[in-house]
């Protein structure tokens, strides 16, 4: 019987942790797609609005986007370059897909 009531009690101290643990766990990984997101469409929407008017061609977005890529990747060490604008044309599908999530 201590055996069964040991079990039970390791299950519901486990379940307690998992939910509070878990949870912060999840929060971060939401919260860091959230700060990518806003990152990825206030770059593009300042670098829309200076090929807009005149400052920027595509290919000056795109050398722009490179170079704060290999910046933020050298301040923060281990960033994934993949999850990073680096053109014009990617920033237009990010600003597509804010758009269309409206």
């Amino acid at each position: 019987m201590s055996k069964l009531l040991i079990g039970l009690g390791g299950l519901f101290v486990g379940a307690v942790a998992g939910a509070l643990f878990g949870g912060a766990v999840i929060g971060g990984t939401a919260a860091g797609v959230g700060i990518a997101t806003g990152l990825s469409a206030g770059i593009c929407s300042t670098v829309t609005a200076a090929q807009e008017e005149g400052l920027l061609t595509a290919e000056q977005v795109d050398q722009v986007l490179n170079r704060a890529a290999a910046d933020v990747a050298a301040t923060a060490g281990s960033v994934d370059h993949d999850s990073m604008v680096g053109s014009a044309d990617e920033c237009a599908t990010v600003m597509n897909n804010l758009a269309a999530a409206d």
